[in-house]
């Protein structure tokens, strides 16, 4: 997954807003959306590696399920370092927190940094939000406010991150402003997420990839792009696989109780 945008405490009735782009290689295997049957988690699942970008705590009990509010997301670190085939699967950062009991905080200290490739992973529940890499940026909490993540340092300002930043202030906070109801303000929120707009070439970052592969990752959601003839080795082709709205929803004044909903759709893309 390669860009996340985080309303935090930002509304009283929905004190987490989390949108989601998820970029990947169109024929990497990829389970959908579902409750997984090994686990108590609520996500889509990678079938190479078993882990997923983006999911919650959630636990079947007969007819009925069981949250506790705990919910993680994923983005690999784009600063041009391969991973390897010895480190463990960055999706299992996500699942790992899910069916936890430490704190966020406490989560993101124990994690072995050189375990894994390049990530940046936010983690939270209910009262708190932190974000980590393995890249130099020690477990931070997350202050109330509107934050973008991408595959970069969490304070770097990609021209994809600030766009959508603008994008989200504009077009979207306004309406769960205005009425937090999920009909009223999703398929907005979808719309902002779909943005092809790519950067111009003085706004691109440096990441150790080549320009034109740099390119063709720099809008908010990216089409099919054939990697192969940008890089000139031999690459499948890679795009938005998926977008998702994770929110946690206040469901009585006394804050006691908070409903986690998580909904995906899947993007259909021509095979180049």
């Amino acid at each position: 997954m390669c860009i996340v945008a985080i309303a935090w405490q930002l509304f009283d009735e929905l004190p987490l807003v989390l949108l989601s782009n998820r970029d990947e290689f169109l024929q990497r295997p990829t389970e959908p959306l579902h409750q997984w049957a090994d686990k108590p988690v609520y996500a889509g699942r990678d079938k190479q590696s078993g882990g997923t970008w983006l999911g919650i705590h959630q636990e079947p009990y007969g007819n009925f399920y069981e949250q506790n509010g705990r919910w993680a997301a994923v983005l690999n670190f784009r600063d041009g370092v391969q991973a390897s085939n010895d480190e463990r699967s960055r999706g299992a950062l996500v699942t790992d927190f899910l069916t936890s009991t430490v704190s966020p905080m406490n989560f993101a200290r124990q994690i072995s940094l050189q375990d894994y490739a390049g990530f940046n992973l936010i983690i939270g529940d209910a009262a708190q939000a932190v974000i980590v890499n393995n890249r130099g940026h020690a477990p931070t909490a997350l202050h109330s406010g509107l934050h973008v993540f991408s595959n970069g340092q969490p304070e770097e300002e990609w021209f994809k991150t600030e766009k959508l930043r603008g994008r989200l202030r504009q077009e979207v906070l306004p309406l769960i402003a205005e009425n937090s109801a999920p009909e009223y303000w999703q398929e907005a929120a979808f719309a902002v997420m779909s943005d092809k707009t790519p950067a111009p070439e003085n706004k691109l970052p440096e990441t150790g990839v080549a320009k034109q592969i740099e390119r063709a990752l720099s809008s908010i959601y990216i089409e099919s792009a054939d990697l192969s003839s940008m890089n000139k080795t031999v690459m499948p082709s890679y795009g938005t696989r998926t977008q998702s709205i994770l929110t946690l929803r206040k469901e009585d004044s006394s804050d006691k109780k908070i409903k986690a909903a998580l909904i995906s759709r899947e993007c259909q893309h021509r095979q180049i």
